[in-house]
């Protein structure tokens, strides 16, 4: 059975239905790996990274993450539940049908992530570079989603009642094509959402 520990990168193994509960992974690096159905429940990432992975059925369950890339994986029917990502990379990367509820992101980079439809309630998304995001019909009623790069984000559909915005980048939010009551906004973002919809700030 192939083992989370070890010297070097490792690139092209399959792991299923492994064990990995509580491991600390600590500057390790896959390249092109798969993992079905492994458990990561409590796991740690600092300084890890993995690359073009495939991560289906994957427990991530209470786990944290550190200075620590995902960037162009695929995460298929994971559960995230209370899992963290502190100064992590995650560009291009894409999420289907995962449990990401409640997720903690502090910082790093998630552009280009793609989370359609996903199911945001109540997440923490702090200082974290989120570009051309792809969050159609996304679910972040409650969410806290400050401090955050939202440029060019794709926020068609989604739902941002009662959610905290303050000092994140609406520059690319059409305020018309999602729902927003309740939704938290400081006065720069007012002003800069009241000239999308056409008025005349004097």
């Amino acid at each position: 059975m192939p083992q989370p520990s070890g010297e070097g990168p490792t690139e092209g193994v399959t792991f299923r239905h492994d064990d990995w509960y509580a491991e600390e992974l600590v500057d390790r690096h896959f390249t092109r790996c798969e993992f079905h159905s492994v458990d990561l429940t409590e796991a740690v990432t600092r300084g890890a990274t993995f690359t073009e992975c495939v991560f289906g059925a994957v427990r991530f369950n209470a786990s944290r993450h550190t200075d620590s890339a995902f960037t162009r994986c695929a995460f298929v029917r994971c559960n995230l539940f209370e899992a963290e990502f502190t100064g992590c990379k995650l560009v291009g990367s894409t999420f289907e049908q995962c449990d990401l509820r409640p997720l903690r992101v502090d910082g790093g980079d998630w552009s280009f992530v793609a989370l359609p439809r996903a199911d945001l309630r109540g997440v923490t998304l702090t200082g974290v570079r989120m570009r051309e995001v792809d969050l159609t019909g996304a679910d972040l009623t409650g969410a806290t989603v400050t401090r955050v790069d939202l440029s060019a984000a794709q926020l068609q559909g989604s739902q941002l009642t009662g959610a905290d915005l303050r000092g994140s980048d609406l520059t690319g939010l059409d305020p018309t094509t999602v729902r927003r009551a309740g939704a938290l906004i400081d006065v720069n973002q007012a002003v800069l959402l009241a000239q999308a919809l056409g008025f005349e700030l004097r």
